[in-house]
């Protein structure tokens, strides 16, 4: 502790637990060494503009955690350099749905079992996005960041540590090299996804792409890219909806399909017309869940490996590693094309 000045007044962390966080992560990065003096609790204090209550708090957890020891009428000592911060974490997801909860779950799994989490949800408004992150900057010691927007959020992003954030399920193809990231290569997944399905899909005479945008669906550029690019490259006769409707359910046709609930209003408009969706109308639906492995007796799905996502982010997360992995992509074969 070179500085003696480590509180950030504008963070929602508790004073004394920067405090904390300061020390261990003094020692992790080397800068404190086993036997060296901190500064006093008068001097903490004063350098901070803070209670002393809050730094004896402080400096009482710390002592409890072995990292310092009191020595009578000299002051506090780094007493070991191993010491480990538990990893609290913040996490901004776009939306919480089936396979995000599946994506967490798998997150949390791949993590030290005192790791705490807070979760936070942007819902595609970039400014609640960047505010959420600027917000709690200096609050948590780990940060993971689902960037799904089509503009450069690469100004944001870099707000935060190199070394504290991963960007998970989306990249941010502007940002500098230096970071973690697990992602979806979304125009390649699409592209390959639709090719393994490809003698299925040639049963009906057109294949829709309906991105859902009444529901604030996302869907990336690049996914509307591959998707074209296959229809191009296979001859298939493509078109991309913005939004379902009944008037546009064509029979012999088939519909890849991005929302939940597109899908239940596709087969109930099937139901309506005595359409046996794999027969008569085809439906292949984007990201896997457990319900659609049972719905209609199987839900073909084009879906990245959310729970090999949330494991893999997880052990760059507990292994300090900076790598830029894509994950995988699946291309599920089941009754509905």
């Amino acid at each position: 502790m070179n500085t003696f000045k480590v509180i950030n007044g504008n963070s929602s962390l508790p004073k004394y637990r920067q405090i904390v966080q300061s020390v261990i992560e003094g020692i992790e990065k080397g800068m404190l060494k086993k036997g060296q003096q901190l500064p006093s609790i008068n001097e903490l204090a004063t350098a901070n503009a803070t209670a002393k209550e809050t730094v004896t708090k402080a400096y009482g957890e710390l002592r409890e955690m072995g990292v310092i020891i009191a020595r009578h009428g000299k002051g506090f000592y780094i007493a070991k350099t191993k010491a480990k911060l538990g990893l609290n974490i913040f996490v901004l997801f776009d939306t919480f749905n089936a396979y995000k909860e599946v994506l967490y779950n798998a997150l949390k799994a791949a993590l030290p079992s005192d790791s705490q989490f807070s979760i936070f949800f942007h819902h595609y408004h970039l400014k609640q996005f960047a505010q959420l992150i600027n917000d709690n900057l200096g609050s948590y010691n780990y940060y993971v960041i689902m960037p799904h927007f089509d503009t450069d959020v690469s100004a944001i992003v870099n707000t935060v540590p190199r070394d504290k954030f991963l960007l998970l399920d989306s990249d941010v193809p502007k940002l500098e090299n230096g970071y973690a990231a697990v992602y979806q290569d979304f125009e390649n997944d699409i592209y390959n996804g639709l090719k393994m399905g490809l003698p299925l899909i040639k049963k009906y005479r057109r294949l829709h792409l309906v991105a859902g945008y009444e529901h604030l669906q996302y869907v990336p550029v690049p996914i509307v890219k591959g998707f074209k690019k296959f229809c191009s490259s296979y001859g298939i006769a493509g078109e991309v909806m913005d939004n379902l409707k009944e008037e546009t359910l064509n029979e012999d046709e088939a519909y890849l399909i991005f929302t939940d609930t597109d899908m239940i209003r596709f087969i109930k408009y099937c139901d309506k017309m005595k359409w046996r969706p794999g027969k008569e109308i085809g439906l292949i639906s984007y990201d896997d869940t457990p319900l659609k492995e049972i719905l209609l007796g199987g839900v073909t799905v084009i879906s990245t490996d959310f729970a090999k996502m949330g494991k893999t982010a997880g052990e760059l997360i507990s292994g300090k590693k900076v790598e830029k992995i894509a994950n995988d992509s699946l291309f599920i074969k089941r009754k509905t094309l």
